[in-house]
């Protein structure tokens, strides 16, 4: 060819620059929901370790979660809306299959034309979008990207459901990540293993809902289930194997890191993580779960911007999160703080 094309050519390094969090607006208690479960408050507590979770109002929409979180996140980089020029949002629970979330974000923050997609990974959408916000700045195809995890989990529960519903929580976090002088992002850690699909899954489709199954009735309105067992044990087992490979992609050991961000899944599986991974007693731990509930995409960032709020997490500390859940799906990277 005689012909050379040109090449996009970006930082050598990313970095988050910047976390914002949003939660629901309404605590809700255990006592609050074991009703329909026929449970109680030391089970709940006992289980998962939640005392409260955070849930969204009928008028207060994930959209409206996500946009709070953007706007903080943006804000604690030094940026404005219009400096962003991707956007990248997880989330499962957008009312609307198209289009996107991240589309109407752009919007409301005065990104357009930034490009803007929504991707469905579940409780790894998170880790999947700093994935991909890395290579994206040090390819060069974005300077600034906005990544979300967003969700409204109260939308999609069956409150008499006893494998799930009394986990989870509403709210968004997200995160701004740019160029950097140092390398702030390891190489994300990400996969799936579709021979336990149907281990964290809708009760049924949209079409089931409106045309039935097999030739029966229209099916109830679809919601979250899992089979617990097997979601414990993958958590434990399988993750902290991916969660070592992380470290060791990125170049480092569990005496290297100063905090600990896993999904909040279940406190019994963060607390099982960490003695699997032999953390050092000074590290840190997220433990958002207790009065968040577990809220998929947005539970890292979530728990970040917690950590830093309270002191307890401070800029430069090299932090290990990991995002895991339905498809099953997982994503891993080390980061350093902003």
């Amino acid at each position: 060819m005689s012909t050379a094309l040109r090449t996009a050519n970006g930082a050598r390094y990313a970095r988050i620059l910047g976390v914002g969090a949003a939660r629901g607006d309404l605590v809700v208690s255990n006592d609050d929901i074991v009703g329909p479960i026929d449970s109680s408050d030391e089970w709940i507590r006992q289980r998962t370790g939640i005392i409260d979770r955070h849930r969204a109002s009928v008028g207060v929409g994930v959209a409206d979660l996500a946009l709070a979180a953007s706007r903080q996140a943006i804000e604690h980089a030094g940026l404005q809306g219009s400096d962003i020029d991707a956007i990248i949002v997880a989330t499962v629970t957008f009312p609307y299959q198209t289009p996107s979330l991240a589309a109407w974000l752009a919007d409301q923050i005065g990104a357009t034309p930034a490009p803007a997609y929504d991707i469905s990974a579940a409780c790894a959408g998170y880790c999947y979008g700093i994935g991909q916000a890395d290579a994206l700045v040090r390819s060069g195809l974005a300077h600034h990207v906005l990544v979300l995890g967003a969700e409204k989990l109260s939308d999609i529960i069956d409150p008499a459901d006893r494998s799930i519903s009394f986990l989870l929580g509403d709210g968004a976090g997200a995160a701004v990540v740019g160029p950097s002088d140092f390398p702030g992002i390891s190489p994300t850690v990400w996969g799936s293993d579709g021979s336990h699909w149907k281990t964290i899954r809708m009760t049924s489709s949209l079409t089931e809902y409106r045309d039935g199954r097999d030739g029966e009735e229209p099916v109830p309105w679809p919601t979250l289930r899992q089979d617990g067992r097997i979601v414990f044990r993958w958590a434990v087992w399988d993750m902290a194997k991916i969660a070592r490979r992380t470290l060791e992609e990125a170049g480092i050991t569990p005496d290297d890191i100063d905090v600990f961000i896993p999904h909040q899944a279940n406190m019994r599986i963060i607390d099982e993580f960490a003695k699997q991974l032999k953390l050092p007693e000074r590290v840190v731990i997220a433990r958002d779960i207790a009065h968040q509930g577990n809220t998929s995409a947005a539970s890292i960032p979530i728990a970040t911007r917690a950590l830093i709020d309270s002191g307890q997490a401070k800029s430069g500390d090299i932090a290990l999160e990991i995002g895991f859940g339905a498809g099953l799906v997982y994503g891993a990277q080390v980061v350093v703080l902003p």
